[in-house]
């Protein structure tokens, strides 16, 4: 495939009309978000039958397949050469820190309390974008953030009991590494097709995955079930590469601020699926935390950034 040429034309994303753009950005956001929110449900599954290195690996791979296919057939150049640092950073953050991390958190942390602490990724991401792209989101879009993400602590730090585990600091270690990658995506994003964008990702990703996978599989035991099928199919397909795909697309359109707020739902969507999926029970607090991260999410979409 030859090189993209840097003289290509701006994909639609950033051509279309702003208000048309804004709503469709909005809705492509919250698909992905979406997306996100059966992640830790189907990792949770995927740990039934899986180890998790396994499932990390084998689910990167397997993604990876899915993208590299969507490429070929679509005779997708090959981007230029000075985009590769960005998708080596949206690789290291999106296709293998975050699941990593994770999936060694939830080995003994409940998804519900793994949502929580997650639910600091929005804040983490705008922080993250601020500093790397520059963009100045107005005092009131601050505030809200703030406040969404000060009722997620009190949320997680009320389930925890205030103590700190192993897992807690895996996932705060998965909001920085998943911060670098939303950050560096959204930009890339505004280059390329949101979906090349982590597609080509993914392919990069492959001479680790492919040994690392292997490897995996031969020290760690596998017992296939529908859970645990089910589950290594959502994340390979769903979380990561179809939901990131419409959430790249979005961030696109909206700006990374925006965007990101709108996964200050995500982990009330998860929690809902804790108990659907997985038969967690809430706790009181849940409905609470979830009015008062609805109120952020509209005020930071208003907001001027």
């Amino acid at each position: 495939m030859r090189a993209q040429s840097s003289a290509t034309a701006p994909t639609s994303i950033a051509v279309n009309v702003p208000g048309r753009t804004g709503t469709t950005g909005t809705l492509l956001a919250a698909l992905g978000v979406t997306a996100f929110s059966l992640t830790f449900p189907a990792t949770a599954w995927g740990l039934e039958g899986f180890g998790p290195w396994a499932l990390v690996a084998v689910r990167s791979v397997l993604a990876a397949l899915i993208a590299g296919v969507c490429l070929l057939a679509l005779r997708i150049p090959v981007p230029d050469r000075r985009h590769w640092t960005g998708l080596a950073v949206v690789a290291a953050g999106v296709v293998v820190g975050f699941p990593l991390l994770t999936t060694l958190a939830l080995q003994t942390s409940t998804t519900a309390h793994a949502a929580v602490v997650v639910g600091l990724l929005p804040l983490t991401t705008a922080l993250l974008s601020a500093l790397r792209m520059g963009t100045r989101p107005s005092r009131t879009f601050w505030t809200a953030a703030l406040a969404g993400a000060a009722a997620v602590v009190a949320f997680t730090v009320q389930q925890s009991g205030g103590a700190l585990t192993t897992a807690d600091l895996y996932l705060f270690a998965a909001l920085l590494v998943c911060a670098a990658g939303y950050t560096e995506g959204g930009r890339l994003a505004r280059i390329m097709p949101g979906w090349q964008v982590i597609g080509w990702a993914l392919v990069l990703c492959l001479p680790l995955s492919v040994p690392a996978a292997a490897l995996a599989l031969s020290y760690e035991p596998v017992q296939l079930t529908a859970h645990s099928v089910a589950g290594l199919l959502w994340v390979a397909a769903g979380s990561q590469f179809l939901g990131l795909v419409v959430w790249y697309r979005g961030m696109a359109a909206i700006g990374i601020p925006k965007a990101s707020q709108l996964q200050l739902a995500q982990p009330l969507l998860t929690l809902v699926w804790s108990v659907l999926l997985l038969g967690e029970h809430l706790t009181v607090a849940a409905p609470l935390t979830a009015a008062a991260v609805l109120v952020c999410i509209a005020v930071t979409q208003r907001a001027r950034g």
